[in-house]
């Protein structure tokens, strides 16, 4: 019986560490805790958390460089309401839908492929005209890369990392937008890292991008995304969510701020690249932010 006794007080042991492993009391913990998680997984991976007002914050590979997919389209919104502040067009401004783009390798014309995007509704929308604000809401909310192209090419690819970098993120690189395989072959693609990501995403949270209205608004339209299998997947209810996914052949990414039914915000960043099951790491950041969440609000 002995043995049997030692047996039950390892596993009582092993079970209370687990327990206490599961709800870190600081932020080395919980840095710790993500790392145990992450390193469950195949590939690289890169986080940033960070609460605004009390600053608290952990960051994991914080610099390595990652192809940005689709969380370049939040950089293109808030150039899209820096230039409506400036007074170049209005966002209530209408814009013709098309489906024809030219490489920023030799200016060749190409076009969308309706199977490889998010949504397919606007391409029969060809021709007519939409609201500049619509098609905000189409390249955020499903993600539609029709509706970035479009956009990228109304405000310019080069002034949006230019405002990127007035915003303190240093290292993140919108060259182009989707679908430009010229570029794609000649290594030419978005990047961004963690560290870039959670200098935007504070800076909408603090009301600082553009202005604090315009920040506003455009918190909102990154509540109403359609993709919420990681920050937000085992959040509470009255948790709300402003954030941006992107996702291309192993590459799995959500971006964004969320918000406390106290009115407590926190900008938190998910990255991976080189993963070779999507749904592993979906479950995963779900499960990292679930756990961020418990950290900050126990």
């Amino acid at each position: 019986m002995k043995p049997l006794v030692h047996l039950s007080k390892i596993s009582l042991v092993l079970i209370l560490v687990m327990a206490c492993s599961s709800n870190p009391d600081t932020i080395v913990d919980l840095k710790t805790e993500i790392r145990q998680n992450l390193s469950t997984l195949d590939g690289q991976f890169a986080v940033g958390f960070k609460t605004i007002g009390t600053d608290q914050q952990i960051f994991i590979n914080e610099r390595e460089m990652f192809h940005a997919a689709s969380t370049m389209k939040t950089p293109v919104m808030i150039e899209l309401f820096k230039q409506a502040e400036a007074g170049h067009f209005s966002l209530d401004d209408s814009i013709e839908v098309k489906n024809e783009f030219r490489s920023i390798i030799d200016s060749s014309r190409y076009q969308m492929d309706i199977n490889e995007d998010s949504e397919g509704e606007l391409y029969d929308l060809i021709g007519q005209r939409r609201p500049i604000r619509t098609l905000i809401s189409d390249m955020i909310t499903i993600s539609s890369n029709l509706a970035t192209n479009i956009l990228i090419e109304k405000v310019g690819a080069q002034n949006v990392t230019q405002t990127m970098r007035y915003y303190g993120a240093d290292s993140i690189k919108v060259l182009r937008g989707v679908e430009d395989i010229k570029a794609f072959e000649q290594g030419l693609s978005n990047r961004t890292t963690a560290f870039d990501e959670v200098a935007i995403y504070e800076k909408l949270a603090r009301g600082e991008a553009v202005s604090r209205e315009a920040s506003e608004e455009m918190i909102a339209i990154l509540k109403n995304q359609n993709f919420n299998e990681m920050i937000p997947a085992q959040l509470p209810d009255d948790v709300e969510v402003a954030h941006k996914t992107g996702w291309i052949t192993g590459v799995n990414h959500d971006v964004g701020i969320v918000d406390l039914p106290d009115d407590r915000r926190y900008v938190l960043v998910l990255l991976s690249k080189e993963a070779e099951s999507r749904d592993d790491v979906l479950a995963t950041f779900a499960d990292i932010s679930r756990s961020i969440f418990d950290f900050v609000t126990k």
